[in-house]
């Protein structure tokens, strides 16, 4: 059975990422890129489908022990995990090191004290779970084939196979290290190089190193953001710059319900934010590798530009349901794909431009092409901003004239304009100036209720939005404005779970709501960051000092953060760990830094 979500921890080669629960048990894994088939798909079923656990021997049929410690290594992504057993004490390494080459999970087992006896059981279940692979001897080395996937596992400790299972048994004393190593290769190709899991330990450490010395906040919260920042860093596709929104799919957003959707892919507004945080802490390179990617997957036709891309740019992510996958505690269906791909959501254009302008004004080097492409979107805009669509959450019901879409069409427009008045592009400005108040006026006269004093999420609509917190951190209106401190009041008092934090919209629990969906879902944990953002803006700094740090309570001992925190049930749901919840941490973090908002 799959731990708690917040019972893994992430570990990653910015190719692809592993999830490593506390009992050892490495349950989700795809090779070679994040949005391959999952060759250990047991954190959606079971270990049926898929795992790789080791630490200390349990007796037959008795469950395996979780970890008494576990933490990464320094600021890093090598995960180190240690059991006390009556026997002694054992450690386990885990790592993915970047790579050139082929993929690889290495772990590296550690006497450190006594004589502890050692079991490592790996499953390997192709193709989420369906297939199982055929799995041999090639000299010393085991490989398990299935159609155009391999699998290569070397090991110091000698493996046999029983019940469609790799087993190892040993015992280690202080000073052992025995190593296992897991490589995908394409199966008609040569086998992979045999590894050198120690050469690839000291490499990996200094990756991580070298990495974590360039950023540039040295606040109150450091440990918090470069945590987040190694996050990011690792939803990173290095080879093109695409990120991705988190490396899971179909962790569900309430457990039981139908509310599961495929991450592994670059939605434009999630890579954008990060692009925004990266450059505000010192990262240039991945905010220029970000915006080549966005260049080659837009190409020329901006006209047609999708939320959301494949990680090498690709536009076809068909949407399908894996019913041979229980989901996690049977939260079905399991899909992959993603049918929101072909939605229009006017607020991307706003982001993307926000994200191009930021990259402008902090000197990233400058390319014509990002300019040409930012006065396309508008020319698109200026016919479509009034225009009803699926907005910000990707609903499924019917389209609406959504609020906080209209305000990002302004801020697109906007940022458009301040881009050719400094020169470095050309376009008609004095129409779009009047197009930006047209957009402005809008947004006032119909998103806004007066006997309420809130913005609503849709124009003509009752219902809030926690999107509506952006409208003063995008500057369509100053924080002291009355509607903008109404807005704040009014989410609080009807959007805020009991313990403070934020949902993104009332849902309508049995019955299809806004979003056409039934179920409910839990805190967005992005909405509540932003809610502690414009408390500080508007002089509550105390009570968003305090609102953030509640937040970083619901980290993982590791300092991760899935999509939503259930109230409830008291854990965290969503996939994991997800990129729109650290972006927003490391940006709240720089706020209330900035404005001495913090204890100590």
């Amino acid at each position: 059975m799959a731990g708690r979500i917040e019972d893994y921890a992430l570990i990653g080669d910015m190719q692809t990422a592993a999830l490593v629960c506390r009992d050892g048990s490495v349950d989700w894994l795809c090779l070679p890129r994040f949005d391959s088939h999952a060759i250990f798909a047991g954190l959606l079923g079971t270990e049926e489908h898929g795992f790789w656990r080791i630490g200390p021997a349990s007796p037959e049929g008795a469950p395996a022990a979780p970890a008494d410690r576990r933490r990464y290594r320094g600021d890093s992504l090598i995960l180190e995990s240690e059991w006390d057993t009556p026997q002694g004490t054992v450690r386990v390494t885990d790592f993915m090191p970047p790579r050139d080459g082929a993929p690889q999970l290495i772990r590296v087992v550690e006497g450190v004290s006594g004589r502890v006896p050692v079991r490592s059981s790996l499953r390997m279940r192709f193709s989420y779970g369906r297939v199982v692979p055929w799995v041999h001897k090639v000299g010393e080395r085991t490989v398990a084939v299935a159609g155009p996937d391999s699998v290569w596992l070397d090991s110091d400790a000698e493996t046999h196979g029983k019940d469609l299972t790799t087993y190892s048994e040993f015992t280690v004393t202080p000073g052992d290290r025995i190593t296992f190593t897991l490589s995908w290769q394409p199966s008609h190709k040569e086998p992979p190089s045999l590894p050198d899991p120690e050469g690839s330990l000291d490499a990996t450490v200094e990756f991580w190193r070298e990495w974590v010395e360039h950023c540039t906040y040295h606040g109150p919260y450091r440990e918090a953001v470069v945590r987040s920042l190694i996050t990011l860093k690792a939803l990173t596709y290095a080879p093109t710059g695409g990120i991705v929104a988190a490396p899971t799919t179909s962790l569900p957003e309430e457990i039981g319900g139908v509310r599961n959707w495929d991450y592994r892919y670059t939605w434009l507004r999630d890579a954008a934010i990060t692009l925004s945080s990266m450059l505000r802490t010192g990262y240039r390179e991945e905010a220029r590798a970000w915006r080549d990617w966005l260049l080659r997957a837009v190409a020329g036709d901006p006209e047609n530009l999708q939320i959301m891309y494949g990680i090498a740019g690709e536009r076809e992510l068909g949407e399908a349901e894996l019913d041979w996958l229980p989901g996690y505690e049977n939260s079905g269906p399991v899909r992959v794909g993603n049918g929101a791909a072909n939605q229009l959501q006017l607020d991307v254009y706003g982001e993307v431009t926000e994200a191009l302008h930021l990259a402008h004004m902090t000197g990233l080097s400058r390319n014509d092409y990002a300019s040409l492409l930012q006065i396309k979107l508008i020319n698109y805009l200026e016919k479509n901003w009034d225009q009803p669509d699926e907005g910000i959450w990707e609903v499924r019901g019917p389209r609406r004239h959504f609020t906080h879409s209209k305000v990002m069409a302004w801020v697109a427009v906007d940022r458009t304009i301040k881009l050719i008045e400094s020169g470095d592009a050309d376009g008609p400005l004095e129409r779009w100036r009047e197009l930006r108040d047209d957009i402005h006026r809008d947004v006032c006269e119909k998103g806004y209720d007066k006997e309420r004093n809130t913005f609503t999420q849709s124009y003509g609509s009752q219902e809030l939005d926690a999107s509506l917190l952006l409208i003063p951190q995008m500057g369509f209106l100053p924080p002291d404005d009355k509607r903008v401190i109404g807005t704040i009041e009014a989410i609080q008092r009807e959007l805020s779970t009991e313990d403070g934090f934020v949902l993104r919209y009332p849902t309508a629990g049995d019955e299809a709501g806004v979003d056409g969906l039934e179920g409910d879902e839990g805190a967005f944990l992005a909405c509540s960051f932003w809610l502690a953002d414009d408390l500080a803006m508007i002089g509550r700094v105390d009570e968003a000092r305090k609102l953030f740090e509640k937040l970083l309570s619901l980290r993982n001992d590791l300092g991760l953060l899935a999509e939503e925190w259930d109230a409830r049930l008291q854990r965290q749901v969503g996939n994991f760990p997800q990129a729109f919840s650290h972006v927003p941490l490391i940006d709240t973090a720089l706020r209330l830094t900035a404005s001495g908002a913090y204890g100590g």
